[in-house]
């Protein structure tokens, strides 16, 4: 499988973190793990659909997603020819463009149009006519900058989903209400609204990704993974680990090229 990576427009840095395509000609079945990074999506398949197992069964996908927070790990299959392109949205831009309750989202990968109707009819026409990478896009950022000409460019919200980020999700909600000047009950509300986790799981989920980081780009034992993400004993690290990937760090295959590698390597 081939994976791309694009960065958006500076007119939607702020709606979203980068969009990705993913193509395979083989048609035999592949399963592959999907871990919680942090970004909601919309993914359009424009190769066979894929299969999903979010809990005990596996369901034939629709064409056109749209994939809330997720706080586990789940499972996707080819059933054929593999073609997609993804928009990883910034945590709390779908609430914002389309006006969502992400918390109805959380753990669920849905329709789109069950979600949004027709609102990127004129995004998934487009996509139809062309293979060109590129030309894919630009038909998704002309679509979003119609969608979200007219938002707000920061909100407190943003300011606290900056202050995870920067800190690498090790930052207490104490210390986010404190910068943000917003009460814990505001927060965790805003958060349940705006992001479909709380802040203190949301952290917890940017933290993991610090993790992954640094067991893929340098060359550190465990226990030093461990103290650089802050876990200052080793089986609390581990937990930590197994929670979101079902596996211990020592037995995960950091340089498989899969989907989950992609998604949460930030090079």
């Amino acid at each position: 499988m081939t994976f791309n990576r694009f960065e958006p427009d500076i007119e939607l840095r702020n709606l979203v973190e980068w969009y990705w395509i993913a193509e395979e000609d083989d048609p035999t079945p592949v399963q592959q793990k999907i871990i919680p990074d942090g970004f909601p999506e919309i993914i359009f398949h424009y190769g066979d659909p894929y299969k999903i197992k979010l809990g005990e069964e596996w369901k034939l996908q629709s064409q056109s997603l749209f994939a809330g927070q997720i706080t586990k790990f789940f499972y996707l299959e080819n059933t054929g020819i593999s073609g997609m392109v993804g928009i990883k949205f910034k945590p709390s831009a779908p609430a914002q463009l389309f006006g969502l309750m992400m918390s109805e989202f959380t753990d669920k990968v849905l329709m789109l149009k069950a979600i949004l109707g027709k609102k990127l009819d004129p995004i998934e026409h487009g996509l139809r006519a062309t293979r060109d990478h590129r030309k894919m896009i630009k038909v998704i950022e002309d679509g979003l900058k119609n969608i979200g000409s007219a938002l707000p460019k920061e909100s407190k919200i943003d300011h606290a989903l900056h202050l995870i980020f920067s800190t690498h999700g090790m930052i207490s909600i104490t210390d986010i209400c404190n910068q943000v000047n917003i009460s814990e009950r505001q927060l965790q509300r805003q958060f349940n609204n705006w992001v479909g986790l709380s802040p203190k799981f949301y952290a917890r989920v940017i933290r993991f990704s610090y993790i992954f980081q640094l067991a893929q780009e340098k060359k550190l034992s465990w226990s030093e993974v461990g103290l650089e993400s802050g876990f200052y004993d080793q089986p609390h690290f581990i937990k930590n680990f197994k929670a979101f990937t079902g596996e211990d760090p020592t037995r995960y295959f950091f340089d498989e090229h899969n989907l989950a590698n992609f998604f949460l390597n930030k090079m």
